[in-house]
């Protein structure tokens, strides 16, 4: 469990940097969608998954950038996100041979 706990956390802080390095080069919602497509064609461990992955997308960065669109623009933002995340996803764990 702490062992799990650490490698999180490790993994979290060099995604985090990752996501980082590429603002201004990738915009969140790509970071998003590429993390999503990495997570379902991966399927990795905590290290990878929880961790880098995780630290690399981030849900709290796309609610505060989504807060301080107008409304049409906040709610275009949030499906985009949320469609493109699930499909990228999707399209991973298809390509990973997980689904007919």
């Amino acid at each position: 469990m702490l062992r799990d706990a650490a490698l999180t956390g490790l993994g979290a802080a060099l995604g985090a940097v990752a996501r980082f390095a590429l603002d201004g080069v990738l915009p969140l919602l790509g970071v998003n969608v590429v993390g999503a497509f990495l997570m379902g064609r991966l399927r990795p461990g905590v290290f990878w998954g929880p961790g880098v992955l995780g630290g690399f997308t981030s849900f709290s960065t796309f609610a505060y950038l989504t807060a301080d669109l107008p409304l049409p623009e906040a709610a275009g933002y949030v499906a985009a996100t949320l469609f493109g995340c699930v499909a990228a996803w999707w399209l991973g764990d298809v390509l990973a041979g997980r689904h007919p």
